[in-house]
């Protein structure tokens, strides 16, 4: 914050009109450092902000065209899967730093685009990004100019699964079996007729039983296979990673503790909740709705030598807008939970 207490960045959101440009747009309207100047939408142009979303109408801003970026300090990119690598020099020209929320710049080489997605057109750029979950990546996100921001369901599984590796309690070469169940609002904005409410009510969806592109990620960053399914169901909000990891050796619930505690006590964003007391006993997306935080939590299976961990996040937050916030928070030398302190509700209804 500058010496006479405004904001002493300017930010702008590209894609502003979607479900996630909405949520990057009221973290920054809050944030104590960033002044968000323009918020893009080809077909809003002219509306004002609060017009697509309700809870900003009072935002004293209009979508304009994508065509015309106004220069600011950090750009956040909140557009389809092969937006960002076609206008990214636009998008480096109008800004310092640039935060991509898409899937473009997330994996590390040209091959893995070709299998997992459908190529890459700036190959050339995908060494200079940095992956976006401080959890993981805060000391080289320090002063990075093209921040990539994970995908929902590798973020809450990642969260849950990586102080295994970081203590050694698993190696990758183990069988992990991950299940995670999401919120109708992954399909975003145009989500289509599978997340409409009559066809999205009531139902636990497979609908990638295998072969779902953020298994990419986790390989990259855990350094392991998984057998990864993703289930909707009817919730609006929410991330939940239920991994089923069968370690070679003996772990006592002491070995989880300390490994889980070592990784994240001092995270400002991560809770471990772990078969306490009362209703919530475990990880649970309602209760970390519209907040950046993510709970993790496990619990043992000796019978079957089996460890279960579970995780949860707000998928708009931890797994999308929250999480690019803080990275670039991190990446600018901001107070790392800058704009990003509430805390949730409860009772709340469908998160």
């Amino acid at each position: 914050m500058s010496a006479n207490g405004e904001p002493s960045l300017t930010a702008s959101v590209v894609g502003g009109s979607g479900f996630t440009g909405g949520e990057l747009l009221r973290l920054l309207y809050q944030h104590p450092e960033f002044e968000v100047t323009q918020a893009t939408s080809r077909s809003y142009a002219n509306k004002t902000v609060g017009h697509q979303h309700p809870n900003l109408r009072g935002m004293d801003l209009r979508f304009s065209s994508p065509e015309d970026l106004d220069s600011v300090d950090v750009l956040f990119a909140a557009t389809p899967h092969g937006v960002s690598m076609e206008h990214i020099d636009e998008f480096q020209d109008a800004a310092g730093t640039v935060v991509d929320l898409s899937a473009d710049f997330r994996l590390d080489t040209e091959e893995q685009y070709d299998e997992w997605y459908d190529g890459h057109d700036r190959p050339e750029l995908l060494e200079q990004s940095e992956y976006a979950l401080p959890e993981l990546n805060r000391e080289n996100l320090e002063g990075a100019d093209l921040i990539a921001s994970g995908g929902c369901n590798a973020t809450a599984t990642i969260m849950g699964l990586l102080p295994l590796f970081e203590e050694g309690i698993l190696s990758g070469d183990e069988q992990i079996v991950v299940d995670v169940k999401v919120g109708s609002s992954e399909g975003g904005a145009g989500g289509g007729e599978a997340s409409s409410h009559p066809e999205r009510s009531g139902v636990v969806r497979p609908y990638a039983p295998t072969g779902h592109r953020h298994e990419a990620e986790i390989q990259q960053f855990l350094g392991a296979d998984v057998s990864f399914t993703v289930h909707a169901v009817e919730m609006i909000r929410g991330a939940s990673a239920t991994c089923h990891v069968f370690p070679d050796g003996p772990v006592s619930k002491g070995d989880l503790w300390g490994a889980y505690r070592e990784q994240y006590e001092d995270e400002p964003f991560v809770e471990l909740v772990a078969g306490g007391g009362g209703v919530y006993r475990y990880p649970e997306p309602k209760a970390v709705a519209g907040t950046n935080k993510a709970e993790v939590g496990f619990e043992l299976d000796p019978a079957n030598k089996r460890l279960v961990v579970f995780s949860a996040i707000d998928n708009m937050m931890k797994g999308s807008a929250g999480q690019a916030v803080h990275a670039a928070n991190v990446a600018l030398g901001l107070d790392e939970t800058a704009g990003l302190d509430f805390a949730g509700l409860h009772p709340v209804g469908s998160p």
